[in-house]
């Protein structure tokens, strides 16, 4: 392990750099993760990070320690704890964070159940989305080039770790991709505020990818066009609306619902 004690260091100034530049991530295509939660589904989903730091104090602590074990020590280096609280957007205590290389998923037309996010440009709701997606065992979530960074910082707090359990394709050309799963035998299921059948007499199972749009533009034309059926989710008279990550969580688990009832 490796001691770093100005904040001047080259290394902590890459991490400084990754985590307050949005273009920076996009370009070098590599994130900062925080926390040893985090940390650890990365190290047993992908492997050992390009570089772990960790505050000094924190070495007493067991997860830390077992965090540390599985990266080698070349690649870790502790700072002391004002210098962590210099680098982290989390409070100081957690103790450890790092750098890795984003995962790149290419488009594909193979997955059975998928989520298309489409314009969603608030990275908590992208990775809530990403985190409700796992949960449901969605194959792949693919992301519009308008959408929020997936691999932001409140984009993988909010993941919890969700990020390393599907597949994230970004910078997709949505109509184009839904057109692909559509002759692979898929449907394109889009969620829109009214004027469309209610889920709940919606067919979600087999082959289908749920498509859900920005809060304030909803679905791009392009993607409408290319949807087989459109639903909505009734609501109380006055709401209008429901936020972005709510509604795909809605639909998302409304088709877990029919998938496993049609098993029984």
């Amino acid at each position: 392990m490796h001691r770093i004690a100005s904040r001047h260091n080259e290394r902590l100034r890459d991490v400084a750099r990754l985590i307050a530049s949005s273009r920076e991530r996009r370009k070098s295509g590599r994130c900062v993760l925080e926390g040893a939660h985090l940390i650890g589904v990365y190290c047993e989903r992908v492997g050992a990070p390009e570089m772990l730091v960790v505050a000094d104090d924190a070495l007493s602590d067991a997860e830390i320690t077992q965090l540390v074990a599985r990266v080698p020590s070349a690649r870790t280096f502790a700072v002391s704890r004002a210098l962590f609280s210099e680098i982290a957007t989390l409070p100081s205590d957690i103790g450890a964070l790092a750098v890795v290389d984003a995962p790149r998923t290419a488009p594909s037309a193979d997955g059975t159940f998928c989520l298309l996010l489409d314009g969603v440009q608030d990275p908590g709701n992208v990775g809530t989305m990403i985190r409700t997606a796992a949960a449901a065992g969605v194959d792949q979530v693919v992301l519009s080039p308008h959408c929020a960074f997936a691999w932001s910082p409140k984009a993988l707090r909010a993941g919890q770790g969700a990020h390393f359990l599907t597949a994230l394709v970004e910078d997709a050309d949505l109509a184009e991709w839904s057109a692909g799963f559509r002759a692979a035998g898929g449907r394109v299921v889009a969620a829109v505020v009214a004027s469309a059948p209610s889920l709940h007499i919606a067919d979600l199972r087999g082959r289908v990818a749920i498509a859900i749009g920005s809060e304030g533009q909803g679905l791009s034309e392009s993607l409408l066009a290319a949807a087989d059926q459109r639903v909505t989710i009734p609501m109380a008279s006055g709401s209008e609306s429901l936020n972005a990550a709510t509604a795909a969580a809605v639909l998302l688990y409304e088709s877990v619902r029919q998938r496993t009832s049609a098993l029984r």
